[in-house]
Parts: structure tokens; C-alpha cells; sequence
């Protein structure tokens, strides 16, 4: 991925608050909604929304889909990459 490709994902990471926060929140690591939720003082099922709507564009991925509950979330590569930025 090149740099333009890299600062149009930052650009739509950037614009919302709370994708920008998710991001941050995952970090390097592994968290699951509720965690993620409690870290940044929003509802878990406003966080969901926007993981979803995060791992649609390849920044977040969810390690154990099949899970009703206790799903697990990582940042992608490209999510890292972004997360250097932020």
C-alpha cells in the first residue's frame, strides 16, 4: 500500500472519534468489546458498531467470529500502520 492509499484510510480513521479511539485502544494487542468499551466510556453495542464497520475496511480483525460473546479484536497491519500515525 502506498503513502496516498495510507493517508485516505487515516483521513476516514481520523474523521471519527471513536474509530480513532478504538484503534488506539486495540493498540498492539488483543480486546474484546466490552473491554474496548470500558477503556473509552462508550456503550458496547456503539463499540460493536463501529468494529464492524472497522474490520469492513481492513483495520481491525475479529479473531473468533463464530463466538456469540467474548469476541476477540486485533488491529491489522494496516490498522498498526494507522496507528502509528495517530
Amino acid at each position: 500500500m502506498d503513502n496516498d492509499e495510507i493517508f485516505q484510510v487515516l483521513g476516514y480513521v481520523i474523521a471519527s472519534e471513536y474509530r480513532t479511539t478504538i484503534i488506539k485502544s486495540i493498540g498492539d494487542g488483543i480486546k474484546i468489546p466490552s473491554a474496548i468499551a470500558n477503556d473509552i466510556g462508550l456503550r458496547t453495542n456503539h463499540v460493536s458498531n463501529v468494529l464492524k464497520d472497522l474490520k469492513e475496511n481492513g483495520l481491525v480483525l475479529c479473531l473468533n467470529e463464530d463466538a456469540r460473546k467474548g469476541r476477540l479484536y486485533k488491529n491489522t497491519d494496516l490498522g498498526l500502520e494507522i496507528l502509528k500515525y495517530l
